[in-house]
């Protein structure tokens, strides 16, 4: 007979093992389905293991500059050793892994281990992990369930999505790499060429550059990491090539060849003249879809679009009983997202009070390349397109005594306000540590609060969030310190 659940949650990424807790939490007998990795591809080989990377790569360019702080390093230079960063980050990840069997034990939350698939509303059938070409197989868990067919009142795929591969361009792990291999070089190449500048094409051009390779970037829209705002994207593409990286817009790789260790790339430019360019290694970063195969979605008549699965604001899909978060769910595909969609779905299941429907406009952005990018909200541009009549704010870190002081003087922090009622529109940063600084933007837009609230808070001195405060009063022709 069956095992009988409330609900089984398919996928223990971000979003799948926070919706576990939470749901244990809210009384609900509760199973997550996993068939590769506790924590998922954030936790495994996302989110955390290439921030891992990025910080050994600070490191290395604080090294490089050393003379710029008034110190000096006596007996040579600073070199990575590529196997030690690597561990570093495998270890990193390791620790969360463990940390998320940790919380499934600790909330008495069941975890089955293989491929998921739903029979029928209700009924879920789980089989042996298949193994995947050109991914590591981890070993199976102790004392996680197997295979056989679990049933529940309520099922949540929270399944996530892979590296979008192009036709005749197809990662082979060796010359071309997605994410998974450019986490885990054994040797760092001379010369890398990026194909998209996204969140991930961006991070990994980022990380190699400053580790020393020389990298190119290819992006088919007019401007690096294009949803930004248009002056943070032009801005931080400047810095970027200041620190050495050729970036190429408006072209598209149409072809590759393959070579005993290197990889040319036929790349067509905006004019449709064709440039090769030869590099050691190429990362294919042109997106993620969706893992919506093998579901069993098509039989039960769940819908689907573009490659991810139709839901409501609280994760609802057509099919009742079935619900989807996360990356599978749709953009943007952001773990933060994928937590509070799951969150949002099982207090609604449960009927807990004072649940909202996810609102897209005020879930942040970060990329973490070198100088970082952080938004949320509409851009200029957005805000202009929708008819609104706008106030724009803007502060640079070269008038900031905290980023000075740093050594961290370039970027700037710009803000967009309605001007009729005040309302925080969007927020937009370039710069050192403004990911950890955005937050402060998003909050203030939930809480609806207005200029005139963020004018008279007061910011600590001297710190970098004072040029958020420095940005409104710049919206208002109020900047006291530039």
């Amino acid at each position: 007979m069956a095992e009988s659940y409330d609900v089984i949650i398919i996928g223990s990424g971000p979003g799948g093992y926070v919706t576990a807790v939470r749901s244990a939490q809210l009384g609900f007998k509760t199973a997550i389905v996993e068939r590769e990795h506790l924590g998922g591809i954030c936790l495994n080989w996302g989110c955390i293991p290439t921030k891992a990377l990025l910080r050994s790569a600070e490191i290395m360019h604080y090294s490089d500059h050393l003379k710029d702080y008034g110190l000096k390093l006596e007996g040579g230079k600073v070199s990575p050793d590529t196997s030690a960063v690597v561990d570093r980050s495998r270890k990193v990840s390791l620790r969360l892994n463990t940390g998320v069997g940790f919380l499934m034990k600790k909330n008495k939350v069941d975890v089955i281990w293989g491929e998921a698939k739903l029979s029928k509303p209700g009924e879920v059938v789980v089989s042996k992990t298949a193994k995947k070409p050109m991914e590591p197989q981890p070993p199976v868990p102790k004392g996680v369930k197997g295979e056989g067919t679990y049933t529940a009142k309520h099922v949540i795929l929270a399944t996530g999505a892979r590296p979008r591969a192009l036709p005749g361009i197809e990662p082979d792990g060796k010359l071309i790499w997605t994410y998974f291999e450019a986490m885990v070089p054994k040797e760092m190449p001379k010369s890398l060429l990026v194909m998209g500048s996204g969140a991930i094409g961006i991070e990994f051009a980022s990380f190699y550059r400053t580790m020393g390779a020389d990298v190119t970037v290819v992006e088919l829209m007019p401007a690096v990491m294009p949803v930004e705002d248009a002056e943070v994207s032009k801005f931080a593409q400047k810095q970027f090539e200041k620190q050495g990286m050729k970036i190429i817009l408006e072209a598209k790789v149409t072809k590759v060849e393959k070579g005993a260790n290197s990889v040319t790339a036929h790349v067509e430019m905006k004019d449709g003249k064709v440039e090769k360019i030869t590099a050691d290694r190429m990362i294919s970063a042109v997106g993620v879809q969706g893992n919506i195969e093998g579901l069993g979605l098509e039989t039960l008549g769940v819908k689907t679009d573009r490659g991810c699965i139709v839901v409501d604001g609280y994760g609802k899909t057509n099919v009742p009983g079935i619900y989807a978060i996360g990356d599978v769910a749709g953009p943007p595909m952001l773990a933060h997202k994928a937590e509070h969609e799951g969150v949002i779905c099982i207090e609604k299941i449960a009927n807990f009070p004072g649940v909202h429907a996810i609102d897209k406009l005020k879930i942040p952005g970060c990329t973490y390349c070198s100088p970082q990018v952080a938004s949320v909200g509409l851009t200029e541009a957005k805000a202009k397109a929708e008819g609104k009549d706008i106030r724009v704010g803007r502060f640079p870190f070269s008038a900031n005594g905290k980023a000075i002081a740093l050594g961290e003087d370039q970027g700037f922090v710009k803000t967009i306000f309605d001007k009729k009622t005040g309302q925080l529109l969007g927020a937009h940063m370039v710069g050192a540590e403004v990911t950890e600084l955005i937050q402060g933007f998003v909050v203030a837009m939930n809480l609806e609060t207005t200029e005139e609230e963020l004018m008279h808070t007061i910011f600590p001195h001297p710190t970098l969030s004072e040029m958020m405060k420095e940005s409104v009063l710049d919206a208002y022709g109020r900047a006291l310190n530039a």
